[in-house]
């Protein structure tokens, strides 16, 4: 399973760099320019008052069919939105939701993930 990482600030990435997820299974996403023929796993921010940034919806209207699952990061301070792109794809995609983090995270935030991807590349989906 492959980690798309799409981080404007650092959090993102930041988050993914902390789990230490093998390198060669984390993708920048301003790195890809191709239509993906693999399943992943994205994790994005919110930007704005809740919306996902426009080059992870140009990314995914193109290349949602792989997509497994979803990770949001925010900042708690925005209440119902916090991590409310992560929301919107989940539903627009029909994928699940799998955790929202608060900037890049916490220990358990980090732990919960980490097993996350590991049950991924065991059994091939989430």
């Amino acid at each position: 399973m492959k980690i798309i990482v799409f981080s404007l600030t650092g959090n993102c990435k930041r988050f993914v760099d902390m789990c230490k997820i093998p390198e060669e299974d984390v993708i920048d996403l301003f790195d890809i320019d191709y239509e993906v023929d693999f399943d992943y796993i994205l994790i994005t921010p919110t930007i704005g008052f809740g919306q996902v940034p426009d080059g992870v919806e140009e990314f995914l209207e193109t290349n949602h069919k792989h997509l497994k699952g979803v990770v949001g990061s925010g900042n708690k301070n925005w209440g119902n939105r916090f991590a409310k792109a992560s929301e919107t794809i989940s539903e627009k995609y029909n994928v699940p939701l799998l955790m929202k983090i608060e900037l890049h995270g916490n220990t358990k935030d980090l732990i919960k993930f980490k097993k996350i991807y590991l049950e991924s590349v065991k059994n091939g989906e989430i």
